[in-house]
């Protein structure tokens, strides 16, 4: 019996490693000579990073740059195995992980950060870069990501805009003449999962401003300007982002790739697939399992155990999903050959509770789950 284990992290509990590791623990509970394989994954969001530097036998290296409201900070990028791609995670430099509930403000939080990271990757030899997009911080359009590599955006006075999302209408100068030329011989990777596009109700500032700090006036000022800055880089750049599919994406950073950087648009949880080789460690197994923290509706679109489950259909393998807890409609995973969503909150607890335990919770789910698929295909579980 050969079982691949390929969850997600569960965010603010346990990493995706740590995840996989207490599903074997289960699982070997259950039936000792099974033959495990692990393959921690992501969809783009937090741990792709760490996921994919581990999975190749690369490294990271530590830069100082600022956080979205300038604090000084480290930050790291991955290099891969390959020691030619070099990843970055906005939310590294850019993430809502490093403003306080009560710091978050999308006007004042900026991508620069992000830029730095860009540049310091730039100045160690790296052109092949893979960008997670997932947990920002920022409404800002990437304005602040694209200042830190050499993009001038003035007001009507000729002064520099300061950072952050809240400037954007001010913009009348947008030049590109000490845009980094190192840009251009560089490749992009983007790997997110959301397909919303620049401004409007489905955009990145209504539908993502608020988790970010925005109140309802923020979110009109926030959108507005974004409307702004696409109008002026359409009028530089010839490239239309308002409806622009990805463009939305952490902020609006999306459309800075899509009109600035030679890039392309990814469906994360496939990115980190072909660089953990999924596909090969299915080959010959019985059962998958997968999981998240919270399987919904959205799931089904792009999100991790949906791609892992649709490459492990591919194959005829069915998949298990383990979440901390699902809500809403599921029905629409039974289609890509997921045969079964088990919550591990097995009593009444609190989600604090829960996620302390969530390596226990892991362990004992999939060890009762695996016991009732190999009695249900006749095995012996003693």
């Amino acid at each position: 019996m050969k079982i691949v284990i390929a969850p997600d992290s569960f965010k603010g509990s346990i990493s995706s490693m740590d995840a996989a590791l207490s599903i074997e623990r289960g699982i070997l509970h259950a039936y000792p000579h099974a033959e495990t394989v692990l393959v921690p994954v992501a969809d783009g969001g937090e741990g792709t990073m760490e996921n994919l530097v581990a999975a190749t036998g690369g490294h990271k290296t530590k830069v100082h740059v600022i956080n979205p409201l300038k604090k000084p900070i480290e930050a790291e990028f991955g290099v891969l195995g390959d020691q030619q791609t070099c990843i970055i995670e906005i939310a590294a430099a850019s993430g809502l992980n490093l403003v306080s509930i009560g710091e978050r403000n999308p006007l004042k939080a900026s991508t620069y950060g992000t830029g730095q990271l860009i540049k310091a990757a730039l100045d160690e030899g790296y052109r092949n870069f893979i960008l997670a997009l997932g947990g920002s911080a920022t409404n800002d359009g990437g304005a602040g990501m694209l200042q830190a590599l050499g993009v001038e955006l003035k007001n009507s006075a000729g002064q520099e805009l300061d950072v952050g999302g809240g400037e954007l209408g001010q913009l009348q100068q947008l030049s590109i003449k000490n845009f980094d030329p190192r840009i251009e011989e560089s490749q992009f990777i983007i790997a997110s999962d959301v397909e919303n596009p620049f401004v409007g109700p489905t955009g990145a500032t209504y539908v993502f401003g608020p988790q970010k700090g925005a109140t309802e006036a923020m979110v009109k000022v926030l959108d507005a300007n974004l409307l702004h800055f696409a109008n002026k880089i359409e009028e530089k750049m010839g490239v239309r982002l308002h409806d622009s599919p990805g463009a939305g994406a952490a902020g609006g950073i999306g459309g800075a790739f899509q009109a600035f950087f030679p890039s392309t648009l990814r469906r994360g949880v496939d990115v980190v697939m072909e660089y953990t080789k999924l596909d090969e460690q299915l080959e010959n197994a019985d059962l998958v399992i997968t999981g998240e923290g919270q399987v919904d509706f959205q799931t089904a679109y792009g999100k991790t155990p949906m791609g892992v489950a649709q490459s492990a259909k591919a194959k005829n393998i069915p998949t298990i999903i383990l979440a901390g807890s699902f809500e809403g409609k599921i029905d629409s995973l039974y289609q890509y050959g997921v045969i079964g969503v088990y919550s591990v909150m097995n009593k009444s607890m609190t989600l604090e509770q829960a996620m302390k335990d969530a390596s226990l919770l892991l362990e004992k789910t999939a060890e009762q789950v695996c016991r009732t698929y190999f009695f249900n295909r006749g095995g012996d579980c003693s």
